[in-house]
This record gives structure tokens, C-alpha cells and sequence, in this order.
């Protein structure tokens, strides 16, 4: 198969298994009818999701590392249909959440798929690789909220999980027939020595520290806009159903173009030159969505530069973590990975408890608070290591 090819499948088969994290956001307030809870206990699904997916990568994806990648994804892909089988079948809320959990542990595959798409391309073409992949995934991000707003209102929302069950089998088998064997550059190491040799990654790798850090808050504070949004577009004046709310994941499109532009900036000059404007079109987003949240057209334009920044923040902080060590990018994504959805996961549970007690109001100074951590680690990254003209 061509490199475009493959590079072309790898991003289709990222966006199609990281759509499984995103399928609950628009059917948060039918999922708190079904089970009589709060909006704030419905976030929680949310919230575990994504602690479920950091726990994935810690435990699952440093194996890329270790075995061949090929059976790695495979695996995973069929765990991952048998626990959203899980999540469509459960009636109690607490078994729900915990399936949930499990389910998002599995849906680790993007983050094994990634490093292999960086470790094919030429030293010259890496960003612009992960950038094509990363466009992939955040397509999934995007078809997997408009999909699951319509099948939830037509066929309810517990089919939503029990039809992506199927697919994720379907891919398991596309990837057993398209997807090259890849071996892992450091297959001398056994398991246990591949987990405690994140510390000494940590340890050795300040930037990689600062990266985490800035792109965990980052995601905050998109997960707290994306977790609550159901909510705010649910209540007046909106009273919106599933279907609509899930439409609105299509303005992420903006987001999803960056990705190319911001992977070719980072391949010209330093990533951390996107990552500046990137936060600071974050704030902008959050200033301008907080007085303006009962005007749709505020809200679209918000929606837009909340996702342009994110996303081009994210291409930029993985072109940076990359170039570190080439003999250990399944773990140093793991490490960086791990910070950016713990991140994620803080952002939709402080979220859901603000809008349960302070509404709109409550979720934007969460936002900001975590965009102030972001804030903090890059201007110390730029204050150790200053801007480069270019790389």
C-alpha cells in the first residue's frame, strides 16, 4: 500500500475509535432522563470516559512499545466492541458508569495508531503526517457527536453504543487485512520495566512536563465547554433535542482544518509559536462565550475559535513531545496522553458540578481557571528554551 494511502487509513481508522469517547456528549440530558439522575451525576459518564481512556493509555498503549502494533490494535478493537455492548445493555447507573469506564480504557487505539503514523514518516514530514492523522481523529470527534444526537432521538440512545459495538469488529477486521506489520524499536524491554521507565522519561524530559501540562489544561477547558453544552442548549432559551445538539459538533470542521496547517508550522519553526496563539484563542473563545451564551450566533463563533485553538494547540504540543526521544514515542505519547485526558476528565466533572450549582457563569470561570495553568507552563517552557526563528 502508499504511504498517502496508509497514512489516509490510519487517520480513518483513529477517527472511527476515538468516536466512542465522544457518542455520550449530546445524549447527556436523555441519559439522565433514562436513568433519573442530575445533569451534574450525568456528566460524571462523561468525566470517566475519560478517566477510563487515561487509564487505557497508561496500562495499554506503552505495549506499542513492546509487541507487535498490528495485534495490539486488533485487541483492542474487539475489547472495546464487547465493552460497548456493555454500555448499550446496562440499566443500573452505576454498572452504566463503570462500563463506561472499561469502554473507554479500550478505546486506546488512536494513541497507538499515532506513533506508528510518526515513526513511518521522514524526520521532514512528521508534522505534517500527525497532522493528516490527527484530522482524522478529529473528524471522529465530530461525526461521532452528529451521529449519535440523531440515532439517539430516532433509535434511542442505548443503540447509539450497541451499533458502534459492531463497527469496531468491522475494523478489527479491515485492520487485520490493510494495516502493516510494525515492531516496536525497543522490544528487549519486558512490561513491568516499560511502565517504570515512564519515570525516568518524566524525569529526563522537562519540555515533555511542560507539554503535558499545557495541553491537559487546554482540553479542560474544551471538555468543560463540550460536556455542559448539552445542558445550556437543552435548557431556554434554546430547548433543544439530541439531534440539533449533536449537529453543533459540525463547527469543529474549522478545527479539523487546522490540524494540516498547524502540523506544517511545526515542521517549519518551533511548535510552541502555534501553541502561544493557540491558548490565547482559547481565552478569547471562553471571554466571548460567557455573556453571550443565549445568542446562538455568539455561540457558533465561540464554538469555532474554541475549536481552532484546541486543536491547533494539540498538533503543535505532539510536534513538540515527538521530537524528543525516537526510541520511546509510544511512551512519551502515553505520558503526554495521559496528562492531556486527565485534563479532559477534570475539566467535565468541575464543569458539571459548576453548572449543577452556579449554571453557565460557574462552567466559564472553571474553564479560565484551567486555561490560567496553561498559561503558567508555556510561559515557563519559553522562559528555559526562547522561541527559535525557525527549526
Amino acid at each position: 500500500m502508499p504511504f498517502s494511502a496508509l497514512v489516509l487509513f490510519m487517520a480513518v481508522t483513529t477517527g472511527a475509535s476515538v468516536a466512542n469517547l465522544y457518542y455520550n456528549q449530546p445524549l447527556l440530558a436523555l441519559m439522565a432522563h433514562s436513568f433519573h439522575v442530575s445533569p451534574g451525576s450525568a456528566g460524571l459518564v462523561t468525566m470517566l470516559t475519560q478517566v477510563g481512556y487515561a487509564t487505557g493509555l497508561l496500562l495499554f498503549v506503552p505495549l506499542a512499545d513492546l509487541m507487535e502494533r498490528k495485534k495490539l490494535i486488533i485487541a483492542l478493537f474487539l475489547l472495546t466492541a464487547v465493552a460497548l455492548e456493555f454500555v448499550g445493555a446496562s440499566t443500573q447507573f452505576s454498572i452504566f458508569l463503570l462500563a463506561n469506564f472499561v469502554m473507554g480504557a479500550f478505546t486506546s487505539v488512536p494513541q497507538v495508531i499515532v506513533p506508528v503514523a510518526a515513526d513511518l514518516a521522514p524526520d521532514e514530514r512528521r508534522g505534517r503526517v500527525v497532522g493528516v492523522v490527527m484530522t482524522g481523529l478529529l473528524i471522529g470527534v465530530l461525526a461521532a457527536r452528529m451521529i449519535s444526537g440523531m440515532t439517539g432521538d430516532w433509535l434511542g440512545w442505548r443503540n447509539v453504543f450497541r451499533l458502534a459495538g459492531i463497527l469496531m469488529v468491522l475494523f478489527a477486521i479491515i485492520v487485520l487485512v490493510v494495516f502493516p506489520r510494525s515492531m516496536p524499536r525497543s522490544p528487549s524491554h519486558n512490561y513491568l520495566e516499560l511502565i517504570r521507565s515512564l519515570g525516568p522519561i518524566i524525569r529526563s524530559e522537562p519540555e515533555l512536563v511542560k507539554a503535558s501540562l499545557t495541553g491537559g489544561a487546554l482540553f479542560g477547558a474544551f471538555s468543560a465547554f463540550w460536556t455542559t453544552l448539552t445542558f445550556r442548549l437543552s435548557a431556554a432559551p434554546y430547548h433543544y433535542t439530541a439531534s440539533v445538539i449533536g449537529l453543533f459538533g459540525l463547527l469543529g470542521i474549522a478545527g479539523a482544518s487546522i490540524a494540516p496547517v498547524a502540523g506544517r508550522i511545526a515542521d517549519k519553526r518551533d511548535p510552541r509559536v502555534t501553541l502561544s496563539a493557540s491558548i490565547i484563542l482559547v481565552t478569547v473563545a471562553w471571554l466571548w462565550m460567557w455573556p453571550l451564551s443565549s445568542h446562538l450566533w455568539a455561540m457558533i463563533i465561540g464554538i469555532i475559535l474554541l475549536d481552532l485553538g484546541v486543536q491547533a494547540g494539540q498538533i503543535s504540543n505532539q510536534s513538540r513531545v515527538y521530537a524528543l526521544r525516537s526510541d520511546a514515542r509510544a511512551r512519551i505519547n502515553t505520558v503526554y496522553m495521559v496528562s492531556y485526558f486527565i485534563g479532559g476528565s477534570l475539566g467535565s466533572g468541575i464543569a458539571s458540578m459548576a453548572w449543577s450549582q452556579s449554571g453557565w457563569t460557574g462552567v466559564s470561570l472553571s474553564a479560565l481557571a484551567l486555561l490560567s495553568v496553561a498559561y503558567i507552563m508555556h510561559i515557563l517552557s519559553l522562559k528555559q528554551r526562547p522561541l527559535a526563528k525557525s527549526m
